[in-house]
């Protein structure tokens, strides 16, 4: 028999509907996948399990009474450590919230509850989610499911360890300059940053980054991220309250004008990603899709230079209080003494090289569907340190691996991590499309069909 931890979020629809299993026997499943891994990973840092069995159980009875609330009714979901739910430690893995308990979930949450989801609990992340690799004071280090002694990225890398690993199909996470993306590509898994203000957000944390930072879903399948997005963008929650439990439509897909962009102003990027990622886009081509060479492509080269003023100004704006800035971990400590230091034009120059960014991309995307890149410049590092120390064999920086999903987040642009074909190591290696802005996606559900129209 095929392990209940293993089913997709369609799946479990499928199967709750057939009478095949149950929330509740979903729930031990995973719950049991959980002990079975999560004291190698440390994955899931505050697990609900009361809350996760009354939801489970719940959910049974209004699938045994044929009203469920939708295809995400009794599926297992995890959610980031920095977005706030109800009742549940919620520290952003830092000691300045190490013992917050919110009275309200963010809204993305009160969407998947709404939706019949069962939320198991929080997942690990870096202090404050302003690094590249997942460890903190409170929780310790996150590993990557596919060798332990590597990092999942950051800093969703606790909830890419969880989907990887089996516990739970989804993941609620945010990502404000990659952080569902990269750690997508080392998980091999997919991993959906929207479109800005496409997902309603409040009673969240601080907004450091501003709306650069936005949440979306990771998962293991397409499907199952097209259905939670549905859930959690919906203009009406109630609109994915329908009884569409199909797989989503298979519609052909017109020819798409692609660049292919396999650096930024010449950085590093390891020879088996690129090279990876060069056939995913020859893939493309095969597919009918017009892929074009972009290796000149300069429009995110000032927006890169200028980026890390933007997190280091927003911390620096939170904890101005030196009490504060004691409570937190020496790194970043010291990235908001440095936002302290900065002056106020080094801020606006930031801000006016995102502002720059989307009115060049505006004029791009007249001539383009979309641009493709590797998602990180790197593979996954040893699970303590922060960043890669060298690419190809080039000494890099903090932000050497994440050079290609910054831009995206300044621009308010869409972005998908998919999977391609991964190291001779067995590594996994994504590459990032990223599409126009547009003002929403519209989620049809229609009888077993479900597609976005927009």
């Amino acid at each position: 028999m095929t392990d209940l931890w293993t089913l997709s979020a369609t799946d479990l629809a499928r199967s709750y509907r057939a009478g095949e299993t149950s929330p509740v026997a979903i729930l031990e499943a995973t719950l049991a996948r959980l002990e079975d891994v999560n004291g190698t990973l440390n994955a899931v840092v505050t697990l609900d399990r009361d809350g996760a069995a009354a939801q489970a159980k719940a959910s049974a009875a209004r699938w045994k009474a044929g009203t469920p609330l939708g295809p995400l009714d009794g599926v297992p979901v995890t959610v980031k450590d920095n977005i706030p739910v109800a009742g549940l430690r919620s520290t952003w893995g830092s000691r300045l919230y190490g013992e917050w308990l919110p009275e309200r979930d963010e809204t993305p949450v009160l969407r998947l509850r709404e939706a019949g989801a069962v939320i198991l609990g929080k997942t690990n992340v870096p202090e404050m989610t302003l690094q590249g690799y997942t460890s903190n004071p409170l929780f310790g280090t996150t590993r990557n499911p596919w060798d332990e002694r590597l990092t999942p990225g950051g800093s969703s890398g606790g909830a890419v360890a969880a989907v990887a690993a089996g516990v739970g199909p989804l993941a609620l996470a945010t990502d404000g300059g990659g952080s569902i993306r990269r750690p997508a590509s080392h998980g091999g898994l997919v991993g959906l940053k929207p479109t800005v203000h496409r997902v309603p957000r409040r009673d969240g944390f601080p907004p450091i980054l501003l709306d650069f930072e936005v949440i979306g879903v990771i998962a293991r399948h397409a499907a199952d991220l097209a259905i939670g997005m549905a859930a959690i963008s919906a203009d009406d929650p109630g609109s994915v309250r329908q009884d569409g439990f199909g797989p989503i439509g298979t519609s052909p897909v017109a020819p798409k004008r692609i660049l292919h962009v396999p650096t930024f102003a010449g950085a590093p990027v390891d020879a088996e990603i690129a090279g990876s990622v060069a056939e995913a886009a020859a893939n493309l081509r095969a597919l009918g899709h017009t892929v074009e060479d972009g290796s000149g492509f300069a429009l995110a080269d000032a927006l890169n230079a200028a980026w890390p003023a933007i997190a280091q100004s927003g911390l620096a704006w939170l904890v101005r209080d030196p009490e504060k800035r004691a409570l937190l971990g020496p790194d970043i400590r010291a990235m908001a003494e440095s936002g302290l230091a900065l002056p106020a034009t080094t801020y606006f120059d930031a801000l006016h090289a995102a502002l720059t960014l989307r009115q060049d991309l505006a004029a791009f995307y007249q001539g383009y569907d979309m641009i493709l890149t590797p998602t990180a410049a790197a593979l996954p590092w040893p699970a303590e340190v922060t960043h890669p120390q060298e690419i190809a064999g080039v000494p890099v920086g903090p932000r050497g691996s994440a050079i290609f999903t910054g831009f995206v987040n300044a621009a308010g642009l869409p972005a998908i991590s998919v999977p391609c074909r991964p190291s001779a190591a067995g590594l996994p290696i994504g590459f990032q499309l990223v599409a126009p802005w547009s003002r929403g996606c519209r989620w049809r559900i229609r009888g077993t069909s479900r597609a976005c129209s927009g």
